[in-house]
C-alpha cells in the first residue's frame, strides 16, 4: 500500500485495487473507506508508522459496499475499535447479512471487470461488529462537518462525503479519474500547478441513468478538492471538472 500526503490534514491510501483516504481532526482520524480483505492490518501499520494509532480512527465512513471499498472494515473495526457507518441501504450487505447485488455490465466493461477481479484478493470479509446507518442530508462529526451526500446509481446506497468548510468532497465510485492511479507516486511531492485530469462517471454501476444524476448533483457542490475511490484526486478547481464529467 502507498501512502501520499495530499493535503496537511488529508492521506490518500492506495491498494493495488482502489483506494481510501485518511482525515485527520486534531488528535481525531476519520477513514473514508477501507480497501480490500487483509487491507485492516495494512492500514494500521501505516497509522503507526505516521507515528498515530489504530485507535485514534473514530469511524470508518463507507461509500458502498463493493469489496475493494468495504473488505477491509471489519478487519480494521475489530483492531481499532472504529465506529463504521454506510448508507442504510448498503448497510445489510456491509454486515454480510446477505450479498449485494452485482452491476449491471454493459459489453465493454466485461473485460476490465475481469482483470479487476484478478487483482482482488480471495477470501470472506470479516463482517464488522455493527454499522451505523446514515442517510442523505445527515451532518458526520468531522471535517467542519461532513455532509453525507446519497448518490445511488453505483450501488442504491452509494454515499459521497462533502467537507463544504474545507472545499473538499470524497465521491467513493460516482466519479473515477483516468488514468487511474498513475500519476502521484509515493515521495513526490503534490503537484500545486495545474495538473491534467479526465474525469469519468464511474463503472460497474447497478443503474447508469442513476449514476449519471448523481455526478450533475456532486457536480453542484462546489467543491474545490475531489478525491475518488479510483484515480488521482483533483486538487484544484474540481467543480468545473466534474461538470464536464457529469456532461458526458
Amino acid at each position: 500500500m502507498d501512502v501520499i500526503e495530499l493535503l496537511p490534514r488529508l492521506h490518500l491510501l492506495r491498494f493495488p485495487v482502489g483506494q481510501a483516504y485518511l482525515w485527520r481532526d486534531g488528535e481525531e482520524l476519520t477513514l473514508i473507506d477501507a480497501g480490500t480483505i487483509g487491507a485492516g492490518p495494512v492500514i494500521a501499520e501505516a497509522i503507526r508508522a505516521w507515528g498515530r494509532a489504530p485507535e485514534d480512527v473514530r469511524r470508518i465512513v463507507l461509500t458502498h459496499f463493493h469489496e475493494d471499498h468495504a473488505g477491509g472494515a471489519g478487519e480494521f473495526a475489530a483492531l481499532s475499535g472504529a465506529e463504521v457507518l454506510a448508507h442504510r441501504l448498503d448497510a445489510p450487505f456491509v454486515r454480510g447479512a446477505e450479498p449485494g447485488p452485482a452491476p449491471r455490465l454493459a459489453e465493454w466493461e466485461l473485460p476490465i471487470r475481469a482483470q479487476v477481479a484478478r487483482r482482488l484478493p480471495e477470501g470472506t470479509p470479516l463482517p464488522p461488529p455493527s454499522v451505523t446507518e446514515v442517510t442523505d442530508g445527515e451532518v458526520l462529526g468531522f471535517g467542519g462537518g461532513a455532509q453525507v451526500v446519497h448518490v445511488p446509481g453505483h450501488t442504491d446506497g452509494s454515499i459521497a462525503l462533502h467537507l463544504p468548510a474545507e472545499g473538499v468532497l470524497f465521491t467513493g465510485d460516482t466519479v473515477a479519474a483516468l488514468p487511474a492511479e498513475g500519476v502521484l507516486s509515493p515521495g513526490e511531492p503534490v503537484p500545486t500547478g495545474p495538473v491534467e485530469h479526465t474525469l469519468i462517471p464511474g463503472v460497474f454501476n447497478l443503474d447508469r441513468p442513476r449514476l449519471l444524476d448523481s455526478v450533475r448533483r456532486l457536480a453542484d457542490l462546489g467543491a474545490e478538492v475531489a478525491c475518488f475511490g479510483h484515480g488521482d484526486p483533483v486538487l484544484r478547481g474540481a467543480a468545473a471538472e466534474l461538470r464536464r464529467a457529469a456532461a458526458m
